[in-house]
C-alpha cells in the first residue's frame, strides 16, 4: 500500500508535468536587455527622424514623398513632413515609455512609409529596409508583453 508522501510527492510530479499548469517561468537577464535594446532602437530612431524633418541633416525627407501623392496634399510637401516629424517624435517617445502599445504603433508606421515609398516607385532599398525594422518592432511588442508586466 502506497504511503501518504508517496502519493503527493506522484501528484505534484503529474501537476507539473503539463505545461498548462507549471508556472511561467520568471523572464532571463538576456530577454529583458534585449527588449531595452529595442525599446531604445524604436524609441530613440523614431525621435532622431522626426527632429531631422525639421533640419534636413541626414536626408532630405520630402525627396521621398512620391509627387502623386505631394500633388494630392492640402499642404505643401515641407509642411507635411513637420507633420510627420512631430508624429515620429510622438510614436518614440510611446515606445520609450509604454513599449507594449509604441511597439505596434511604429510597427504600422513603418509599414505605412514602405507602402508609400513603394508605390512611389523609387527607394526600394529604404522600403525593404522599413519593413525589416517593422518586423523588429513587432518582436519588440510581443516580447514586451511577456517580460513588462
Amino acid at each position: 500500500m502506497a504511503k501518504p508522501h508517496q502519493f503527493l510527492n506522484a501528484m505534484e510530479t503529474v501537476s507539473y508535468s503539463s505545461a498548462a499548469v507549471r508556472p511561467a517561468a520568471a523572464p532571463t537577464s538576456t530577454l529583458g536587455t534585449v527588449v531595452q535594446v529595442l525599446r531604445l532602437t524604436y524609441g530613440l530612431v523614431p525621435i532622431v527622424a522626426g527632429l531631422d524633418k525639421f533640419t534636413n541633416l541626414l536626408t532630405n525627407w520630402e525627396a521621398m514623398l512620391p509627387a502623386g501623392l505631394a500633388h494630392m496634399l492640402p499642404v505643401s510637401a515641407h509642411t507635411f513632413m513637420l507633420i510627420v516629424g512631430i508624429i515620429e517624435v510622438i510614436a518614440g517617445v510611446l515606445v520609450l515609455l509604454r513599449p507594449r502599445i509604441g511597439a505596434w504603433v511604429v510597427m504600422g508606421w513603418l509599414i505605412a512609409i514602405a507602402a508609400t515609398l513603394l508605390a512611389g516607385g523609387h527607394y526600394f532599398d529604404v522600403a525593404v529596409r522599413d519593413l525589416v525594422m517593422a518586423v523588429g518592432a513587432w518582436a519588440l511588442a510581443r516580447l514586451s508583453a511577456q517580460v513588462l508586466h
